[in-house]
């Protein structure tokens, strides 16, 4: 007897994220720990941590793609908003 999972086209996840997202922040981390005990600064590391919080996945949307659409609507996207006089045979 097999057992499938639900979708056999979904990515695979950890937790909240993505494998490649979690490989990403795992080598990010262990490059800025290395960064940390040569250098002593801790930017790499809060690059790392900040990476790892922008990729948090719930429910196929990011924290990354939530603020892309709202930059998006917010400021690049210009919004065009219309107003008509209505017909005199609309208002009866």
């Amino acid at each position: 007897m097999y057992i499938y999972p639900d979708n056999l086209k979904a990515k695979a996840r950890l937790w909240l994220w993505e494998l490649k997202d979690l490989a990403v922040t795992g080598g990010a981390a262990l490059l800025a720990v290395f960064a940390l005990s040569r250098t002593g600064s801790f930017v790499p590391l809060l690059f790392a941590a900040v990476y790892a919080f922008l990729t948090i996945r719930l429910e196929d949307a990011s924290v990354l793609d939530f603020l892309r659409r709202a930059a998006l609507f917010l400021f690049l996207r210009p919004q065009r908003y219309e107003w008509r006089p209505r017909d005199a045979d609309q208002m009866a």
